[in-house]
């Protein structure tokens, strides 16, 4: 987003000096919940939906309970993707609190990519799924449970590696601004 645009988002009377709260708002807190568990549910129980789409490559009808558990995979990727739009408004309007002190610049950077990145698999997961699940798109189904599953992945590790280091290394507050507060 242009640095002209992001002004017209803020609420009226706020500048962007007052951007950067200490906590993140409870919607804020809200939504990083409901949409982890809802990724983990999504990551954990796809087998459903590689049930269906191999039935489909054989010829066969898939099995109303395989059909029942990719169609629940694909809603609540669905909702995955309307709750990153409206998760993403309220990060523009909102603001994210600063990083600590006590992080080096290197990794600051690193967080903010790593957020990027998260932010960028919120659409972009759902809406290869779409193209897979609903358009037949192979290509799509292939980029949405290889690569893009996988960095998923990896990026909920770090995100928890980090949590980690930050509270038990740096010892800093970074787990409060989304539990409590």
């Amino acid at each position: 987003m242009c640095g002209q645009c992001l002004p017209l988002l803020l609420p009226k009377g706020k500048t962007m000096a007052h951007v950067a709260p200490a906590s993140y708002s409870i919607p804020q807190k809200a939504l990083h919940w409901v949409m982890a568990l809802l990724i983990l549910f999504n990551l954990i129980f796809s087998d459903a939906m590689e049930e269906v789409a191999e039935a489909y490559e054989r010829g066969e009808v898939p099995s109303p309970d395989d059909l029942t558990f990719a169609n629940i995979h694909a809603y609540v990727g669905i909702a995955l993707l309307c709750l990153g739009l409206v998760r993403l408004v309220i990060r523009f309007t909102r603001g994210a609190p600063p990083a600590p002190a006590e992080e080096p610049p290197v990794l600051a950077l690193a967080a903010k990519l790593a957020h990027g990145t998260f932010y960028a698999l919120f659409f972009l997961i759902p809406l290869s799924g779409i193209g897979a699940y609903y358009f037949g798109n192979e290509t799509a189904g292939f980029v949405h449970g290889g690569p893009l599953k996988s960095l998923m992945w990896l990026l909920i590790a770090v995100h928890i590696l980090a949590l980690l280091i930050h509270q038990f290394y740096w010892k800093t507050p970074v787990a409060t601004r989304m539990t409590r507060g």
